[in-house]
């Protein structure tokens, strides 16, 4: 799947189509992926930036349909914040995730918090959002944040996974509020389901669901596998760390990287392989 245009939706599935925002970075790849479901009324997902010709591109899609929903996978700022104008031009309630929940306003390497988020309604898990023709269940995945929700569209094995898993890289894990143990879980979540398409919020369709996912999680472990090696030889520091595991990556993607790799060693702390000594880390024992 190619990047979309920015002023037209394109038909991704029946019944589903896609626009995406001129908000290409490091972080959201081509920019960010709002997904339109309905032929009569119309749930939108992931509204995306406040970018005005980003929600004038939404309203021209859907001009001559009614907007039932506009729903949200989480609040990060290339997400939710198109909501709110979106729901003043047209009425439709904000219907998804929760407001954040924990107080994290740094050090981000990823997308800043929409902190203005205000729904109208929050769906928790296995919780159903209908309209003429389609129904959407919350799939609760925390990990990349703490609110992170996905969206199966009942009947059609297609699921909206936003930033759980993406179609061009791994997913940032940056604590608080980000949690590789809940990401991992999650993770497990989906590999047991039985859909056959994820259209997440930036980067390609992935039409393999379960491989990818089962790729995912040995990605991850590989990363804990590093960690561990790098404790052995007697490198505590995140920095050096990174410097070591990801030479091969963009650099500007390496304070996301920290991010997760401090994930991870908060993650083996709970499970008792390591330990904390001030801003160093050390195997337990």
């Amino acid at each position: 799947m190619d990047a979309a245009p920015h002023d037209r939706a394109e038909e991704v599935a029946p019944g589903v189509a896609r626009l995406l925002a001129d908000n290409p970075s490091p972080f959201t790849f081509t920019g960010t992926q709002t997904y339109l479901i309905g032929t009569r009324e119309v749930a939108v997902i992931d509204p995306g930036p406040d970018l005005e010709a980003h929600v004038e591109a939404i309203l021209a899609a859907t001009r001559g349909r009614r907007i039932a929903a506009i729903l949200c996978t989480h609040t990060h700022r290339d997400h939710s914040p198109a909501s709110r104008p979106l729901a003043a031009a047209t009425g439709a309630p904000i219907v998804g995730c929760a407001p954040l929940a924990i107080d994290d306003e740094g050090p981000r390497a990823d997308a800043a918090f929409d902190f203005d988020y205000r729904p109208d309604r929050v769906l928790g898990e296995g919780e159903r959002l209908e309209g003429e023709g389609w129904a959407l269940d919350a799939v609760a995945t925390p990990g990349h944040t703490s609110n992170h929700l996905c969206f199966a569209l009942a009947g059609t094995g297609i699921l909206f996974t936003g930033d759980h898993v993406m179609g061009w890289s791994t997913t940032v894990v940056s604590p608080p509020d980000g949690d590789m143990t809940l990401y991992m879980e999650s993770l497990d979540r989906l590999r047991v389901r039985d859909d056959r398409l994820y259209l997440p919020a930036h980067g390609p369709a992935v039409d393999n669901p379960q491989a990818h996912v089962r790729a995912l999680v040995g990605h991850r472990r590989m990363r804990e596998k590093q960690i561990i090696a790098r404790l052995e030889a007697g490198e505590g520091r995140i920095s050096a760390m990174v410097e070591a595991m990801y030479r091969e990556v963009d650099p500007r993607l390496h304070p996301a990287a920290a991010r997760s790799v401090l994930a991870h060693l908060i993650d083996l702390e709970r499970r008792g392989l390591v330990r904390s000594e001030g801003e160093e880390w050390a195997l337990a024992g």
